[in-house]
């Protein structure tokens, strides 16, 4: 099993987060302790996608 990093898709710093070549992901919210920003996210097969929120 291959293991990576989840890096914070705003400043590309790494998460306390790892994630396995198998692992899925659905509406997950990453939080990055270097900038302080929540990121929900998508991961399937080490590919992360960004969700895109509207602004209330």
């Amino acid at each position: 099993m291959k293991l990576e990093w989840i890096r914070c898709p705003i400043c590309g710093s790494k998460t306390r987060d790892r994630i396995r070549s198998d692992t899925i992901m659905k509406n997950y919210p990453l939080y990055c302790p270097k900038c302080k920003q929540e990121t929900l996210i998508n991961v399937k097969e080490l590919q992360v996608t960004v969700i895109k929120e509207p602004d209330a």
